[in-house]
């Protein structure tokens, strides 16, 4: 999957699908993103292969309290993947919206839905949780394994 940012400056590539891909209605995505929800793909920050530019790393807060580090464009300031603290620098939810493909993205899972906004209608049969949820119920095998080898690399 290639990507890039809406001026064209910093262009990327992942070499490999996302292990998940979260839907975020909590109102801080809904803040940051200036709509009503997040779309991230979860992948190894390892497989995100630079092709033109280089991102500016901006720390900003979060739900958490920890902060999150984003990738942003230098110049058109777009999110392109961020880093939040408990996943640290091995893990990175890539903004679907910033990929050339992105009509192919659906999401495995739909997150914090306690505070989605009442307009927002989900898919029949699409995973929900008010809040998070244990990766053990929701990953399948093979994204286990990968968070696995990547947590230990």
């Amino acid at each position: 999957m290639q990507g890039r940012c809406t001026c064209g400056e910093v262009e990327f590539e992942i070499a490999v699908p996302p292990m998940i891909v979260h839907c975020c209605h909590c109102s801080w995505c809904q803040r940051e993103t200036g709509s009503a929800f997040a779309l991230n793909a979860y992948v190894e920050t390892s497989e995100i292969k630079g092709i033109k530019g280089v991102p500016d790393m901006v720390m900003t807060p979060s739900n958490s309290g920890h902060g999150q580090s984003i990738a942003r464009c230098p110049t058109c300031k777009v999110a392109l993947w961020s880093h939040y603290a408990g996943s640290g620098e091995v893990f990175a939810f890539v903004r679907c919206g910033t990929l050339e493909d992105r009509a192919e993205i659906v999401p495995d899972v739909h997150i914090f839905t306690s505070t989605k906004l009442p307009w927002v209608v989900l898919p029949e049969g699409a995973q929900v949780f008010e809040a998070f949820y244990s990766p053990k119920e929701v990953w399948s095998e093979a994204s286990l394994a990968r968070f696995k080898a990547a947590k230990g690399a």
